[in-house]
């Protein structure tokens, strides 16, 4: 029966709780966007305001998936927005104490930089932390926490993403040579791209912005296209109460 404060879900076939994994690194997405806005925001302008607003998010969400994942907004949301395809269980324990590691990290942020506002390596440190968890549970479906699960813990993880607790380990790289060859390529490509730029100088901004006139997309002054002079003609109304002159300029006549 389902409970308010279930941690994961029972599904029949399963030996323990399981989580949905799309809708879980769905969850990290969401979250791993403005953490890295409000990061690079900090990081750039020194404006630390949007960082310390998201730490406080990122709090009530892990609290409330620590709780049941069914009440975090992140969840909610993930939830709905893959609400179409087929779910991916995967073992509930490892996650909810990868999700305690960052509910830790979230309440040293609170401390630090929402409470005491201090500022410092240590903040830029754990919100490092924070986004390279959160992009590899969204990009890859690589659960870092969950890894360390099997360290402080004598059963272990059950069901991971991929099946990687289940199949053996991969030998060699993964990577086959005519794929490393492409890699050197592009990054040998990448390489001469930007010695390619940085010889054509940087852009000067909105002051070196070619005009209308100078792109072709706009007649020069005395050589107006026979749709702009017909476009351009003052109706009687403007004419009759002496606005002219403020009709054309409306309407870029001038």
């Amino acid at each position: 029966m389902y409970q308010a404060f279930q941690f994961g879900e029972t599904v029949a076939g399963y030996p323990v709780r399981v989580v949905n994994e799309r809708t879980v690194r769905a969850a990290a997405g969401l979250l791993f966007f403005p953490a890295g806005v409000s990061f690079m925001n900090a990081l750039l302008t020194a404006n630390y305001q949007p960082t310390r607003l998201f730490v406080i998010v990122f709090l009530i969400d892990m609290t409330l998936r620590m709780l049941n994942p069914r009440w975090a907004p992140s969840m909610i949301v993930g939830g709905w927005i893959v609400r179409k395809q087929t779910p991916d269980w995967v073992g509930a324990p490892q996650k909810r104490f990868a999700w305690g590691l960052g509910l830790l990290l979230g309440l040293a942020m609170l401390y630090l930089m929402v409470l005491n506002r201090f500022m410092g390596p240590v903040n830029m440190l754990v919100c490092a932390s924070c986004l390279t968890l959160m992009f590899f549970e969204t990009a890859f479906g690589i659960c870092l926490g969950c890894k360390l699960y099997n360290v402080f813990n004598r059963e272990k993880a059950q069901l991971c993403p991929g099946g990687v607790c289940e199949m053996p380990a991969q030998k060699g790289w993964g990577v086959s040579l005519p794929q490393a060859a492409v890699l050197v390529l592009f990054v040998g490509t990448l390489t001469l791209a930007k010695g390619w730029v940085d010889a054509t100088g940087p852009l000067g901004g909105f002051d070196d912005m070619a005009t209308l006139e100078e792109m072709g997309l706009k007649p020069t002054p005395g050589q107006a296209s026979a749709a702009d002079a017909e476009r351009c003609q003052v109706p009687a109304f403007a004419k009759a109460i002496g606005h002219e002159e403020t009709w054309k300029r409306h309407n870029g006549c001038g």
